[in-house]
């Protein structure tokens, strides 16, 4: 795993105080296995994959969320709260997060009792092997562009596996070796079947894939928890390229600096690489562009002659998203009509939270979108200034902003500053602390103490339910923006508008 070229990548999937092994044991039968954090959209693509293998599944949760019911549905044993009990008498392999401490007792009693544990990305690997493997990668983008790379191919006439971290309402569930629950994987070029998965950097569990091609939508410093430094981070990158099967091909965003670079260096040791974007020597070149509020058209100089791509996403870095999806789809399938593969990308309608429209109340429309990365603050809230821009109405964007993890909100405040700074009004919840501790020094404040315009620090998320509906004007468009349960807060604010514009009417 380690390449010949800077430092040492680093990656949770070396056995130690929770993971036992860094892969799927395919040299035993693997019949049952228990999923810890089962709820999570990423572990409960896991248990989906694994029900639809005809494993048994059980799991546990500290809570119970959106996941957790069709798990149950689908057959899954699923317990709220960690106990060791959960464990079936036959359980072959235990499956945790990274998220997962070596104190809880799921782990504890299977480190007792000899089975082996490993990492989702490990049984990702393992469950999707034999298939012709796609794996999106980046700092962001990933999910919305691992959905898009499933449509193209089923416009093109497949059914590929997939599995990704968010809902995607399109593909109806977050994972699945086809459309039907329980289907026989279907065929490929070649007789082998396709499946794409979103490739998580954040703790390097991406070198868990061998794929046939890996698109790269974007590089730049992230997860510096986990990684350190931006060094070590491109460092896992570098190592994921290494990965690649024999004859498979690297796709880049050319217009991302991190991802071109990593580009060139792949070329450098003779790897096939493509690049996408609007520079003109790119090989998925983006010529022309019209982005609405209902979607984006986009014109394409392919490697095979002129291509239109028609979405119902819009943003310039969602027809980015595109590109990458169409070149990594193309790349992978042998003799696929990239005309099909952007019909397919057509039907593309997006993930959960990504630019999610919440409803309208009061003239004012709120949008839900995962944004959590400045470069991602950044995007969604050009894409809602040309959303307002051209509307009848003339409207303004308002953000409320939830960080995510105390160590994200210090290392990038300047930055999610400058990305707030690009709204009209804007708030900043308190952080969201997700797997880390409390740090009483890292605030709302931090970014807030650092922005020019207007950027209110927030001492508590109820505080978003009086002081935006105060400030919106029908036209406004409210961005309600976040990692984490920023989502929760949308219905309440929907009313609190509707009753704020009853009173003003």
């Amino acid at each position: 795993m380690t390449p010949a070229h800077g430092p040492a990548p680093r990656t949770i999937l070396r056995p130690g105080d929770v993971i036992t092994r860094p892969d799927w044991p395919a040299e035993q039968s693997v019949r049952s296995v228990h999923v810890v954090r089962i709820g999570g959209a990423g572990m409960s693509a896991v248990a989906r994959l694994a029900l639809e293998a005809g494993l048994a599944v059980s799991g546990s949760d500290s809570q119970d969320g959106q996941f957790i019911a069709p798990l149950r549905e689908a057959g899954a044993r699923i317990g709220i709260g960690f106990d060791a009990a959960l464990l079936a008498e036959d359980c072959d392999l235990v499956i945790v997060s990274t998220a997962v401490r070596a104190d809880n007792p799921e782990v504890i009693a299977a480190r007792e009792r000899g089975i082996p544990v490993i990492h989702r990305a490990a049984a990702l690997a393992g469950l999707l092997g034999g298939r012709e493997l796609i794996a999106v990668a980046g700092t962001h983008g990933k999910t919305t562009t691992t959905g898009m790379a499933v449509a193209a191919l089923r416009g093109a006439g497949l059914d590929p596996a997939w599995a990704l971290g968010a809902a995607v309402p399109d593909l109806g569930r977050n994972a699945g070796f086809g459309a039907e629950p329980g289907g026989a994987p279907s065929e490929g070029p070649g007789d082998v079947a396709p499946a794409v998965v979103e490739a998580d950097e954040s703790d390097g569990s991406f070198l868990a894939f061998s794929p046939r091609a890996i698109v790269v939508t974007n590089l730049e410093p992230d997860h510096l928890d986990f990684h350190g430094d931006a060094e070590t981070l491109t460092a896992g990158f570098d190592a994921l390229v290494d990965r690649l099967g024999t004859g498979g091909t690297l796709v880049v965003c050319q217009d991302d600096p991190g991802a071109a670079a990593l580009g060139d260096r792949a070329r450098a040791r003779g790897i096939d690489v493509q690049g996408y974007g609007t520079d003109p020597g790119a090989d998925w070149a983006l010529t022309e562009e019209r982005s609405g509020a209902r979607g984006a058209e986009a014109e394409v100089h392919a490697p095979d002659g002129p291509l239109t791509l028609s979405l119902t996403v819009t943003g310039h870095h969602n027809v980015l998203n595109a590109l990458g999806a169409l070149a990594a789809t193309a790349a992978a399938g042998r003799a696929l009509d990239p005309a099909r593969l952007a019909a397919g990308l057509g039907t593309f309608t997006g993930a959960s939270r990504r630019f999610d429209v919440a409803g309208t109340a009061g003239g004012v429309t709120v949008v839900d979108d995962y944004a959590h990365h400045p470069r991602e603050v950044a995007a969604t809230i050009t894409a809602a200034r040309g959303i307002v821009e051209a509307q009848q109405t003339p409207g303004r964007v308002l953000a409320v902003f939830q960080p995510h993890l105390f160590s994200r909100t210090r290392d990038f405040a300047g930055d999610f500053a400058a990305a707030l700074d690009a709204a009209d009004l804007a708030w900043v919840m308190p952080v969201y602390a997700a797997r880390e501790d409390l740090d009483p020094s890292t605030t709302a404040r931090t970014i807030t103490d650092l922005a020019a315009g207007e950027v209110i620090a927030l001492d508590e998320a109820g505080q978003v339910l009086d002081l935006v509906p105060a400030a919106a004007r029908p036209g406004d468009l409210v961005l309600m923006l976040g990692a984490g349960d920023v989502v929760e807060t949308s219905p309440a604010l929907l009313e609190a508008l509707d009753a704020t514009g009853r009173g003003r009417a």
